[in-house]
């Protein structure tokens, strides 16, 4: 399925986990990969990944937090490619806390990472994008930040804020044939659900979703690809949630 062909796709936190799972099967679609992560080991294996595929990758290590990195970044990326046809804004990680747990720095962090780094990598590759009227922009935003949780209120805040600037960036860019759209996994086989519980936590959690499992990261990636392909270029400004029906709402 060459859905991606001749595309670039910049992949923000692709180092392991679902971003390198949405860098693989994007370039098994076709596209070329600039590998973006603060862990540099990891993310040079991702971008292997990617060539071993017969696709072209950069790899750029970086602090999703440092906004000029995240500019520099952007600009290196466009020039070893070519440009930037598709962003996902991928980079974040998860922190458990009751809100009086959560420090100043914790909060920070949280928001640096998740909002900060997206917005402005955003803003750094849509001048681009706009002049060539063409891009897909994919935020990863999280099934916590449409319902909320318990124990994670910083981090369901900065992953509905995710969902707030795919809405609005939809409406601002649609003149420029630019979409933007959000996908908001539930559980995942990969990252915080695997790092966070034992395994009989996770599968007592398992048991609470109607499809009885969290998904594999590929199956999320499929939403990824989906939203970057122009098999989408009707759609903008919506939420997909692959969650196993954990959460059902109207978009």
């Amino acid at each position: 399925m060459g859905t991606l062909d001749k595309k670039v796709a910049l992949i923000t936190g692709s180092g392991d986990g679902m971003g390198r799972s949405h860098a693989m099967l994007m370039a098994e679609r076709g596209a070329d990969i600039a590998v973006c992560d603060i862990d540099g080991d990891k993310a040079r294996e991702t971008a292997e990944l990617v060539r071993e595929r017969g696709r072209r990758a950069s790899v750029h290590v970086i602090d999703m937090a440092d906004t000029d990195a995240v500019t520099t970044m952007v600009a290196d990326a466009s020039k070893a490619l070519g440009r930037i046809d598709i962003l996902v804004n991928n980079a974040g990680f998860g922190q458990r806390a009751t809100v009086d747990e959560i420090s100043e720095d914790d909060f920070d962090r949280m928001f640096n990472v998740h909002v900060r780094g997206s917005f402005f990598c955003t803003q750094a590759v849509v001048p681009a994008m706009k002049e060539a009227r063409y891009g897909k922009i994919i935020n990863i935003s999280s099934i916590w930040g449409m319902a909320g949780a318990p124990v994670a209120s910083h981090y369901c805040s900065a992953k509905s804020a995710l969902l707030g600037f795919a809405k609005a960036w939809a409406k601002e860019f649609a003149p420029w044939n630019i979409h933007v759209n959000a996908v908001a996994p539930g559980g995942v086989r990969s990252g915080g659900p695997v790092k966070l519980d034992n395994l009989d936590i996770l599968r007592a959690k398992e048991e609470k979703v109607p499809l009885k499992r969290y998904c594999e990261p590929i199956e999320m990636s499929y939403a990824v690809a989906f939203l970057a392909s122009p098999e989408a270029d009707f759609v903008t400004g919506q939420v997909l949630s692959p969650n196993g029906g954990e959460t059902i709402v109207g978009y």
